[in-house]
This record gives structure tokens, sequence and C-alpha cells, in this order.
């Protein structure tokens, strides 16, 4: 026989002030929910019954989730929010140290601790205690703090400040000699006399060669190629970086850059339509929509299959910078990924692993996927917090210099 959840009594009024209540913890978890959809929340209990939560869970789910990423989080939340009534209490006792023998408390995603920690009422503060909070809401002590917290770690509301953050590192591109020319005042020893030019400034010089342009190639930022994983571990980690991605990139088509992104999860989907965006806020709200197995399994090998036989033509050469981003935790046969990525790093200029997990001290790629990584990329980098972030750029010049 199945169990029954009390999820409240419609008749006693609970329901709505239960919903109100579930609607706002929501908000507080980073899910975008309006008065309208808590209003179709209501309805949609209404017609399937508050008996069999299971029934209950899927409706409200079908009318309060409109992204992907938010999936799992209202799964967590309705769980917490419509278990017990006394469900605060509970919360408190949960954060009071645990004695020898006594159950520990579920593990939850931070964004759905900081939405079922109730708010504290904020004290009355004079107008001038109040401006000087308002500019030190940043301070020092706060961005040092936020610069080495682990993405994992934050919550809602510190994670879409680390996000904007994020936007603002930047990220050059390493430059390299183009195979076009242009013409330069002066030039290295290699360097054409622009013959052309010599004349026409003689011309105005009365037939005196007071200078010499050369001709110099140009230089290009290497073509990037970005492969981000998507997967359910990944789930905290992937929108932050394709925002960062994004806005330390948009630059690169202006001096004729390429740049082509993919998202890997169970499969490959492409990303560049979506990057083409200005805004990095409609890039990731069409990434949202063209993802559809987010907070999935993880098959690199068969995404990198997919790559190779429909997108081979996006690896310019052997002038691309792959860069693979993802914690190696793959589901697939060792044997078809490192072929996979025998393939890339020999059609790419340098295979680059960006790994979240090195944020473990001593952290060691034990897992199968992640062995094969380690063994065919050039570098394993560290892609965490915010300062490994600003140190990605350096770590890239570094290296191919070192090569």
């Amino acid at each position: 026989m199945e169990r029954v959840h009390q999820l409240g009594d419609a008749r006693r009024g609970k329901l709505a002030g239960n919903l109100a209540g579930f609607g706002r913890a929501l908000r507080r978890a980073g899910v975008r929910v309006d008065a309208s959809r808590i209003a179709l929340a209501a309805e949609a209990a209404q017609l399937v019954g508050v008996h069999r939560r299971d029934d209950m869970s899927a409706a409200m789910e079908a009318v309060l989730v409109a992204r992907e990423q938010d999936r799992l989080v209202f799964r967590e939340l309705f769980d917490a929010w419509f278990r017990d009534p006394e469900l605060a209490s509970k919360m408190l006792a949960q954060m009071l140290p645990t004695t020898e023998g006594r159950a520990e408390p579920p593990k939850r995603r931070p964004r759905v601790r900081e939405a079922l920690a109730a708010p504290a009422a904020p004290k009355a503060a004079p107008e001038n205690e109040r401006e000087v909070q308002f500019d030190a809401a940043m301070t020092a002590g706060d961005r040092r703090r936020l610069q080495h917290a682990d993405f994992n770690a934050l919550g809602a509301a510190e994670y879409r400040l680390v996000e904007r953050l994020a936007r603002d590192i930047a990220l050059p591109v390493p430059t390299v000699p183009g195979r076009r020319l242009r013409v330069a005042g002066q030039g290295g020893a290699h360097a054409r006399m622009h013959w052309p030019g010599v004349w026409h400034e003689a011309a105005r010089t009365g037939g005196e060669m007071l200078r010499l342009p050369r001709l110099v190639r140009r230089e290009q930022p290497l073509p990037l190629l970005v492969l981000v994983d998507v997967s359910g571990s990944m789930e905290r980690y992937a929108r932050l970086l394709l925002a960062f991605l994004h806005a330390a990139t948009r630059g690169l088509a202006g001096r004729g850059g390429r740049r082509d992104v993919f998202a890997f999860g169970t499969g490959l989907t492409d990303l560049t339509p979506a990057f083409r965006a200005a805004d990095t806020d409609a890039m990731l709200a069409a990434a949202g929509q063209a993802i559809e197995d987010f907070a999935g399994g993880t098959r690199l090998g068969e995404s990198l299959a997919q790559l190779r036989r429909q997108h081979a033509r996006r690896l310019v050469g052997r002038r691309t910078l792959a860069l693979l981003v993802s914690d190696g935790l793959d589901t697939g046969e060792p044997e078809a990924l490192c072929g996979e990525l025998q393939w890339l790093r020999r059609h790419s200029r340098r295979l680059l692993w960006l790994n979240p997990l090195l944020r473990f001290p001593g952290y060691a790629p034990l897992a199968r996927g992640a062995a094969v990584l380690h063994r065919e990329a050039d570098a394993m980098l560290a892609v965490h917090n915010l300062q490994a972030l600003e140190d990605l750029a350096r770590s890239i010049a570094a290296l191919l210099r070192r090569g």
C-alpha cells in the first residue's frame, strides 16, 4: 500500500499558505517563480488532489519549473518542504551538533539549504548606518572569500553574485602569426619590403626614401574549441563556466578569431549559435533550451565520436586550442574514449582539461574516464573558483610557450 503524505488541507485553507511559502522558498533557491505560476500550481493541486504525493509533485513541477537546471532543486526542495509540518524545527535541529548514534541529516544542495533556512528579521538601523552598510556590502574580506569559494559550496545569492563577477574576468586567447599580411612601419629581420608603399612614400617626399614600410604577418587569436560537461555532477559549474566563457571570449570574432562551443552529457549539443548572442543572459536562455540532457549522465567518448563525424571541420588544422571542461566521471568505455581523445589531440594545437575536482587537496584521477583524460590531455587546470579562472589565462599562455 502506498504511503500517503500530508501536503495540506485545502478545505481549511492550509494548502494555499503552504504553496505560497513553497513559492517563496523556490525564489530563495534561485528558481524563477512568480505569482501567476503559484496560482497555476494551486490549480494543478486541486485537479490532481493532495492524497498522492508523486502526482502532486509532477503537477507542480510541470507549472513551476521552466529551466532544466532547476528541476533537481525543485524535487529536493519539494521533498523537504512537504515532508512534515514542523519542518522549521527539524531543520533547526539538524544544524545542532549531533550526538553519537544519532542519524546524520541528509546532505542537501547549497541552494536548497539556503532556501530552507528561515530569513532573519532585519534590525532597524538609522539612515546613515544603512548607507554605510550598503557601501560596505562587498568589502575586501568578502571579495577575498568569494575569490576562493568553491562554486559547488555557494548559496543561491552568492552563486548569482559570483556568476556576475566571473563575467568580468578576462581570458586573453594567445595569438599566433596568421597567413595574411599587414603594412607596418618597422618589421623584424624576416619582414618583407612593401615596395608599392615605398614608392608611394618617396613620391610624397620628392624621391627621397625617408620611410620604408614593410609587410608583417597579422596576429590572430588561436581558434577555440570548448567542450563543456553538463552532466549531473557538473550542474553547479556548467552554467557559471558557460557565462564566464561567453563574456571572456566575446571579442574573438572581431579580431579574426573563431569560437566553437559544444555541451556534452549523454549526447553532443552545438551551442555555437547560442554563443553568438551579445548578451550573456540571452545566451544562457538559448543554451538552456538547446540542451536536452542537462544534469544527466556523461558519455564523453560517444560525444567526441559525434564531434568527429559531424563537426570535424570546426578544427582548423593543428591550430585549434581545445578546452575540455569536465570532472572526468565518464560512464562510457575507456577504450572508446581513449581513441576519440587521441583523434582530438592530433587535430588540435593543445588539449587542455579544465577539471573542477582539483579543488580537493591531493586529488588523483582514479576514475576510469578521469585516468584516460589525464593520460591524453596536455595539461589539467583548475576551474572551481574565481581565483582559478583568473589564473587560467596565464596558465594557458605558459603551456603554449612551453610547447
